[in-house]
């Protein structure tokens, strides 16, 4: 299985330690972020991580930037996609078994690598509930994404 990992300049400090932490959960990394610190505009990068997901290319998507609020709000855009902005492991356990969660987005300048790791490892490895009530939620979801605003 595969993860698309995508960074702006904010997200390259964690960058090989978030690429060590996919590849040691057993996934392979389709990398669409950036290797400098120049600047480049995240929306751009989220949108393709994102298309990643929503193809079916990829089963899950990381995004970084510095606080990761931009990334996490960007991909939020793209419909089908359910990304959490994670700074701890107990929201990325609960968001991925409640929330069903495809993309998680970290901040390269508010945590360090090995918690980035650990947070990327719950996530990966944390499936979905699928409990009846956590999955009415998601549809719900999935309905508010398509309905025309009045």
């Amino acid at each position: 299985m595969k993860v698309a990992l995508g960074n702006d300049q904010g997200g390259t400090i964690l960058r090989e330690a978030v690429i060590n932490s996919i590849q040691s959960c057993g996934f392979e990394v389709v990398d669409c972020g950036i290797k400098t610190e120049d600047s480049v505009d995240y929306p751009d990068i989220a949108k393709e991580v994102c298309s990643k997901v929503t193809s079916g290319e990829c089963k899950f998507g990381v995004l970084i930037c510095g606080t990761g609020i931009g990334m996490s709000i960007a991909a939020n855009k793209t419909p089908g996609i359910r990304c959490a902005l994670l700074s701890d492991c107990y929201s990325a356990t609960m968001t991925r078994s409640h929330n069903n969660a495809n993309v998680m987005a970290l901040g390269g300048r508010v945590i360090g690598p090995e918690l980035a790791s650990l947070i990327i490892a719950t996530f990966l490895m944390t499936p979905f509930s699928n409990e009846e009530r956590h999955q009415r939620r998601i549809d719900k979801l999935e309905i508010v994404q398509t309905e025309e605003i009045e």
